[in-house]
């Protein structure tokens, strides 16, 4: 098992010191563990003694037999075959650029297994499906839209989620109001944001759990979140948010699965209150009698 698996693996037994150090190396993987542990440590906010601790966690001697166990990894990953041959398919003359673009977004989706730590993302199902006093979601410039689908759509499963579009602004109550047992999730992609960092220090302030969701660089907003759903983004000429859009669903799926017969109670209610007028739906006209909507008839 490579350094990072065993990482992903283990990242739900390290302390909240270990953690920093972890998501430091993983967010510029291999490069950071080929650094020295003082080095590692700065870069993470923590000890040179908390970087030999998490070393001595994943099951290596010493921080000189980490680093060469690195370039073990970066030397097979090289000159690895299949390595070579899916970087030669891909940039083969004649392959049409929607076949690549296909091929690459595929791929992003393929990597989150390994990128998402398991225990992370069950933390997250469990602070969200615990009735949460407040959830509170804010993103970014672009992320905005995928925190809106995921309030939109938790607010169907489990109560009191709201959407913040201006949480320095405005709607900075959503943010103050939340406590212990409350929960703000924040979505930060690189270009980071200010206020995203801002907004998360100030619920955590509050007592909030803080989830995180960014890229593998880390937002500066992790550094006060309990807990980081790191994703892929790679994509040109944007970042690639397909990652993204599969961790919300997978993410409130779970959650849905999680509050088991009360998520589907409330998304009973929903379906039983909520009015949703579409196109050609069956309706009552003005004698009681049921009437569908179509176009005239020619004569």
């Amino acid at each position: 098992m490579s350094i990072k698996n065993e990482i992903f693996a283990r990242m739900g037994e390290l302390s909240p010191a270990e953690k920093k150090a972890a998501r430091t190396l993983l967010a510029d993987y291999p490069s950071a563990g080929l650094a020295s542990a003082a080095t590692l440590a700065k870069a993470a906010g923590t000890s040179a003694p908390t970087v030999l601790r998490l070393v001595s966690r994943l099951g290596i001697g010493s921080y000189p037999d980490f680093q060469r166990r690195l370039l073990d990894e970066v030397t097979h990953q090289m000159n690895s075959p299949v390595s070579r041959t899916e970087k030669a398919a891909i940039e083969s003359q004649g392959v049409q650029l929607f076949q690549i673009a296909v091929s690459e977004k595929l791929a992003l989706i393929q990597a989150l297994p390994s990128i998402v730590p398991p225990s992370e993302f069950d933390r997250a199902v469990d602070a969200l499906a615990s009735k949460p006093r407040q959830v509170t979601i804010l993103g970014g410039y672009f992320s905005r839209y995928f925190a809106m689908m995921l309030a939109s759509q938790l607010d169907q499963v489990i109560p009191n989620v709201d959407y913040v579009a201006e949480p320095l602004g405005h709607e900075i109550s959503k943010i103050l109001r939340l406590a212990e047992g409350g929960v703000a999730v924040a979505l930060d992609f690189r270009r980071y944001e200010l206020a995203a960092k801002q907004a998360v220090d100030l619920a955590k302030s509050q007592g909030a759990t803080v989830i995180v969701i960014t890229d593998q660089g880390l937002s500066p907003a992790v550094q006060n979140a309990d807990i980081v759903l790191p994703i892929p983004v790679d994509g040109v000429p944007f970042d690639s948010f397909v990652g993204l859009l599969v961790l919300v669903e997978a993410l409130v799926e779970a959650v849905l699965v999680a509050t088991g017969d009360r998520g589907i109670k409330r998304m009973n209610q929903w379906e039983e209150t909520v009015q949703i007028s579409r196109a050609y739906q069956t309706s009552e006209n003005a004698d009681g009698e049921s009437a569908v909507s179509k176009e005239p008839e020619e004569e």
